[in-house]
C-alpha cells in the first residue's frame, strides 16, 4: 500500500476545504484505483516472525490488527485531520464512542470537569451519571456566559466539555473566550462539533484542544452508518487516546469508514445547501409559531456570535409550537413529506420531539432548565426543495390550528 504522492502534509495544508474533503488521506494500492479501496480484513501477515515482533515493538512500521489499524480507516482519519487542521485523528465506532473516549482517556478519579448544560442527551449522561461513577466530579453550567466557566474552575479542573451550537437548544458558546480561558488555566478544551462540522466551523482555529464528532451525522449525511472521530495533537491521539481505544475496542469498521469517506466528498456541497434551505424554512416558521431557535436568523439571541465563528448556521434548528406534548405530537403526525426521526444530518428532512426522544432520559427538571419544553420540536432540513418542505409544514401547522 503506498500513499498518493500528493499526500505530503506540506502540500495538503494549502488545499482549500472542498479539495481536502475529496483528495486528502488517499492511499492507492498497486492497482491504482481512483476510489478508496475497502480493506475487509481483521488481521495482517508478516514476512517473518522477526517482522511481527518488530511491529509489535514499534520498531517497524506496518499494521498488526484492525482493532488498531486498517488502511481504509486510516484514510478516513487522515482526511478528517486535514479537513480539521489537526495533527491527528482517531476514528471510532460511533459519535458517543468518540465523546466517551475523548473524556475518559485523559481523566481519572479526583479530576473535575466543567461542562455546558446544553449537550446531547447521551453526553449529559456521561457528565451526570458515568463520570461520577469513576470518581470524576462534574459541574454543569450555562456555557453561554464566560463568567460561569471561570467561576466553576477548581484546582482539580482538567477538562472543559461543550457543544456549539448545542443540541437541541441551539445555544452558541463563544469558542475563543472559553478556549482562551481553558488554555490560560492549563485546562483541556473538548468541543463537540457535530452540528457544524469542520466545513462550517473549525474550533481549533479558536484555540480548542480536542474536537470530537458523530460522523454518523453530516459527514455520512445519508443515514447509512454509525461513526465517530476525535481530533487533536499527535501527542494526544497517539500517546493518550490510542491506549484507551486499543484496549477498550470502540473500533470503526472498514466498511463504515469507506461509506463516510464517500460522504465527505459531498459534505461541503450538502451542508451549505442544507443551511440555505434551513434559512428559508426558518423564515417561514418564524411567522407561524411561538418561537424558533435558529442561529442564522437575527432573532436568535446569539446570532452575531454564531456568524462570527461559523460560515453558515447549519441545517438544524428548534421551534416551540405551544400546547405541550399533545400539540407537538399532533403536528409531527400531520407531516406528509418530513419524516419523524431522531437522527440529524441526513439529506432527508427529519423532525423529532426532544423531550420524548433524544433527551427523555435527562429528567424533566434538567430539560426545563435548559429550555427543552414539551412543545419543542427539532428539525433537520434536508436537500429537498424548500418550497415542498414549507408546504408540508404549512398544512401540518394548519391542521393543529397554527
Amino acid at each position: 500500500m503506498k500513499r498518493d504522492t500528493g499526500q505530503d502534509r506540506a502540500i495538503t495544508k494549502n488545499w482549500r476545504p472542498a479539495t481536502k474533503a475529496i483528495r486528502s488521506g488517499t492511499m492507492r494500492s498497486e492497482f491504482g484505483e481512483t476510489s478508496e479501496a475497502l480493506f475487509l480484513t481483521s488481521g495482517y501477515t508478516y514476512d517473518c516472525a522477526e517482522d511481527a515482533a518488530a511491529r509489535f515493538n514499534g520498531e517497524q512500521s506496518g499494521m498488526t490488527y484492525s482493532r488498531l489499524q486498517n488502511p481504509t480507516v486510516q484514510m478516513l482519519e487522515e482526511r478528517i485531520a486535514v479537513m480539521e487542521g489537526a495533527e491527528a485523528c482517531r476514528a471510532t465506532a460511533s459519535g458517543m464512542a468518540a465523546m466517551t473516549a475523548a473524556l475518559l482517556c485523559q481523566l481519572e478519579a479526583g479530576d473535575h470537569v466543567v461542562a455546558s448544560r446544553a449537550l446531547f442527551g447521551s453526553c449529559r449522561w456521561l457528565t451526570d451519571s458515568l463520570l461520577p461513577k469513576f470518581g470524576i466530579e462534574t459541574t454543569v453550567i450555562d456555557g453561554r456566559d464566560i463568567d460561569n466557566w471561570e467561576q466553576a474552575i477548581t484546582p482539580k479542573t482538567k477538562v472543559f466539555f461543550f457543544e456549539t451550537p448545542a443540541n437541541p437548544t441551539m445555544d452558541v458558546i463563544d469558542l475563543r473566550s472559553v478556549c482562551d480561558l481553558a488554555r490560560a488555566k492549563g485546562i483541556i478544551s473538548v468541543v463537540d462539533n457535530a452540528f457544524a462540522t469542520n466545513v462550517l466551523q473549525r474550533p481549533m482555529e479558536f484555540g480548542a484542544d480536542i474536537v470530537a464528532y458523530s460522523a454518523t451525522k453530516m459527514m455520512d449525511g445519508q443515514g447509512r452508518v454509525l461513526a465517530g472521530a476525535v481530533c487533536g495533537t499527535e501527542e494526544f491521539i497517539e500517546e493518550i487516546l490510542l491506549a484507551f481505544t486499543r484496549n477498550t475496542g470502540p473500533t470503526l469498521s472498514a466498511f463504515n469508514a469507506w461509506v463516510v469517506l464517500k460522504g465527505l466528498e459531498t459534505l461541503d456541497l450538502r451542508i451549505r445547501k442544507q443551511s440555505n434551505n434551513a434559512l428559508e424554512v426558518g423564515k417561514f416558521l418564524e411567522q407561524r409559531v411561538e418561537k424558533i431557535l435558529h442561529p442564522g436568523l437575527p432573532s436568535h439571541p446569539q446570532h452575531n456570535l454564531a456568524m462570527s465563528q461559523m460560515e453558515a448556521a447549519g441545517p438544524i434548528f428548534s421551534l416551540y409550537v405551544g400546547g405541550g406534548r399533545k400539540q407537538a405530537h399532533n403536528l409531527l403526525n400531520a407531516l406528509n413529506l418530513i419524516d419523524i426521526s431522531n437522527n440529524i444530518g441526513d439529506s432527508r428532512s427529519l423532525m423529532c420531539h426532544p423531550a420524548s426522544t433524544t433527551h427523555h432520559g435527562l429528567g424533566e427538571d434538567a430539560r426545563l432548565e435548559i429550555g427543552i419544553t414539551e412543545d419543542m420540536l427539532r428539525i433537520n432540513v434536508g436537500l429537498e426543495d424548500p418550497i415542498d418542505l414549507i408546504e408540508d409544514l404549512d398544512q401540518a401547522l394548519s391542521s393543529v390550528g397554527l
